[in-house]
């Protein structure tokens, strides 16, 4: 791979045959737009890429891959720029790649309960468009206002509904895809079982755009579910809170949501949004938001009341239940906009953890020593139903984590402690470019070499977001 400053020679070098490709008014050099483009919102991280091009079709964006192949220029995938470990971000200068024109949903399939779309397709806009026919697409990460579906398939995105109906990967039927070289293929088949050779499929669902380019993406759909209730449980304990997830499920419940908010984001995320839905009182350290979902309203009544009666062993408060959509609406509002509003109030480093759910409470207890002992606040909160929490640090000093010595310590010791519990470094924001260098606390060197292996195959020039998950291949 050439130099930033050979990169940046050779990506302008062949600017006119860009414009040939996607037409003038979709490749972009001037200022505003090269730093539009420099950051998404991982942490305060700013690459600005050489060009920017904005693609309409498969046919434009292999041709654009076989010049940069060519030429080797590096190329930067990109969605909406939602992304929170710099998946998106052009750290080698080169092109990046837009795909905001390819925004199309193309058919809604009621019969086979699928639907075929283009990946610059917001996810709520996809998910509207298929409730308006009686079906679901159940994955809502909590940008899902903005966040495109092709970047939900490179992170293999969850959200909240992730506890009940499961991840990205679990709706992907099959993908169109351009390859770093050029080739525009189909990795399987619009069907529901397939043993037919290796799974391309899977493969490049949760790859980070590191492998090839989702131009096209068939989901399935399953029906949408007629009811659905919601209550907020406070608890004098965040470690309480941890164990009465466990104790849900042990019980043989299995909520649609199961999120835990803890107290100093609860109140940070209150005052950002100026809401007063959530009572908030000194004596609690946590809530959990807990949905259920389905067709009949009796039985999901009979189990609210059920899960509320079997928290009461865990030192809760009183439970609020949300009386009607308005209630519901305002309530995910705050969920939602946690990670926003407490990046604004200074905790710029998050970290996407994921453990058994019964380790969660060690998890917990775990990341509140490590905050003592490394000197950062630290607020979690996150997916506590399927033992996803989100972890977000405030160190005095330390915006950022990417090769910071004052943090990088700290993230050690916290991936170790996860590690020793069973869990990995990420649960549905990818490994990216902030947290590569603690691969290996959770591979060792023949998972990697494996890993590096299969990007030599897809990518021999190493030209495709070139850098993430791995330094080198």
């Amino acid at each position: 791979m050439y130099s930033v400053d050979e990169v940046k020679k050779s990506a302008l070098q062949h600017i006119t045959r860009l414009k040939n490709i996607v037409g003038e008014a979709f490749v972009f050099t001037d200022a505003e737009n090269l730093d539009k483009y420099a950051h998404d919102e991982t942490e305060n991280l700013h690459f600005v890429p050489d060009i920017v091009i904005k693609p309409k079709t498969a046919t434009e964006i292999s041709q654009i891959m076989v010049l940069c192949n060519e030429h080797k220029i590096p190329v930067t995938p990109r969605g909406a720029g939602t992304g929170l470990s710099g998946g998106a971000l052009p750290h080698m200068g080169g092109v990046l790649l837009s795909t905001e024109r390819l925004n199309t949903i193309i058919e809604i399939d009621e019969r086979n309960l699928q639907v075929i779309t283009e990946p610059g397709v917001i996810t709520e806009v996809l998910q509207d468009a298929v409730k308006e026919r009686g079906l679901f697409y159940p994955p809502d990460p909590s940008s899902k206002g903005s966040c495109f579906i092709g970047g939900n398939i490179a992170e293999n995105s969850g959200g909240p509904k992730a506890v009940k109906y499961g991840v990205v990967k679990d709706y992907v039927l099959n993908l169109e895809i351009v390859l770093p070289t050029g080739e525009i293929m189909w990795t399987g088949a619009n069907v529901l079982k397939n043993a037919t050779g290796y799974n391309l499929t899977q493969l490049i669902v949760g790859s980070e755009g590191t492998l090839a380019i989702v131009t096209k993406i068939v989901l399935r759909l399953i029906p949408y579910p007629k009811y659905d209730l919601l209550m907020l449980v406070p608890f004098n304990s965040l470690e309480k809170a941890g164990e009465a997830v466990s104790a849900i499920f042990r019980a043989g419940f299995t909520p649609s949501a199961l999120e835990l908010v803890e107290i100093n984001a609860l109140k940070i995320v209150s005052e950002f949004v100026d809401s007063t839905v959530v009572p908030v009182t000194d004596e609690m350290e946590a809530h959990l938001i807990i949905e259920v979902d389905g067709n009949h309203l009796e039985t999901l009544m009979n189990e609210m009341e059920a899960i509320a009666d079997l928290l009461t062993r865990f030192d809760c408060g009183d439970v609020f239940f949300a009386d009607d959509a308005q209630q519901k609406a305002e309530l995910w509002k705050l969920r939602r906009r946690v990670a926003e509003a407490v990046k604004i109030d200074g905790y710029t480093i998050e970290e996407d953890t994921v453990v058994p759910r019964a380790e969660l409470p060690a998890l917990i207890r775990g990341v509140k020593a490590l905050g003592k002992q490394f000197d950062f606040d630290v607020v979690c909160y996150g997916h506590a139903g399927d033992g996803n929490l989100h972890i977000r640090i405030k160190k005095p000093g330390s915006k950022y984590s990417l090769d910071n010595p004052d943090v990088i310590p700290a993230l050690k010791a916290l991936f170790t402690l996860v590690k020793s519990l069973g869990g990995t470094i990420s649960g549905e924001h990818g490994i990216g470019l902030i947290q590569k260098e603690y691969m290996d606390i959770v591979f060792d060197e023949a998972g990697l070499q494996l890993m590096r292996g299969i990007k030599k195959v897809f990518d021999p020039n190493n030209i495709l977001n070139s850098g993430k998950i791995f330094n080198s291949v």
